[in-house]
């Protein structure tokens, strides 16, 4: 072998070598940074104007009782399964039902008579994590027929990966982690709940995000609680809308 030749296959070893290393450094990257996003809808994703506390009102009403012994736990629950919410108030199951269906009617009426938008933001957001090949579920507190009438109205149907409801997690709503661990499990997405982030606006969904161990549990100002219950409920991050939330994930990943 000439001096030359050994010179050119140095070179082309050492130029091996780098590209592997980069290789494996980009690898590594990407096999701990955070890949798949659970994002509540309302008051995180969707700006529904308090459109809950309407249509509790009318729910309740229709049983024959009165919403103002009542608001206040529901706004200390926002983000909990509606029907859970109603178990509570309500002591029996019948009732409880009862209630949760006229809710859901009375929030699906209001849906389609158009008092719902996007919080601003939120679909360029969620585009975007999406384009940095970022799994991306939306989950809710409702029944699955108001998700859809929420997503229809907004025309979202395609927006995310895929979306999930109580129902689909096994009936058990926040503060539980059952749908964010779903959503680990049915995407497939990463393979450890430290690649996952959380985002929401009530203190459930917090408690839901710890719970579950995701890395990133950001809690949004759009919506029910202020950032000490979003923090005393174990939020890593205090953001003020969705909109903030790539650039969070970017910087966490640096």
């Amino acid at each position: 072998m000439t001096e030359q030749t050994a010179q050119t296959a140095q070179t082309a070893q050492t130029e091996q070598a780098a590209q592997t290393e980069q290789a494996e450094q980009t690898a590594s990257a990407g096999s701990t940074g955070i890949r798949l996003v659970v994002l509540d809808m309302a008051g995180t994703t969707v700006a529904d104007g308090g459109l809950v506390e309407q249509a509790f009102t009318v729910a309740v009403r229709r049983m024959g009782a009165e919403p103002e012994t009542m608001i206040d736990y529901v706004r200390a629950t926002m983000g909990e399964s509606k029907i859970s919410v109603f178990r509570h108030l309500f002591g029996d199951e019948e009732k409880a039902q009862q209630a949760n269906t006229a809710f859901e009617t009375a929030y699906g009426e209001l849906v389609t008579a158009g008092h719902i938008a996007p919080v601003p933001g939120a679909r360029e957001a969620i585009e975007r994590l999406r384009a940095e090949g970022r799994t991306v579920v939306l989950t809710t507190g409702f029944a699955r027929v108001t998700q859809d009438a929420i997503l229809a109205a907004l025309g979202w149907q395609d927006l995310v990966d895929f979306t999930l409801c109580p129902a689909d997690a096994g009936g058990r709503g926040r503060p539980y982690p059952d749908m964010v661990l779903a959503a680990f499990l049915r995407s497939g997405a990463v393979d450890g709940v430290q690649r996952i982030a959380v985002a929401g606006d009530t203190s459930y969904d917090m408690l839901s995000g710890v719970r579950s161990g995701a890395r990133v549990v950001a809690g949004v100002l759009t919506g029910a609680h202020d950032k000490g219950q979003l923090e005393a409920n174990g939020a890593t991050h205090v953001l003020g809308s969705i909109a903030e939330l790539p650039d969070l994930l970017a910087r966490v990943e640096a």
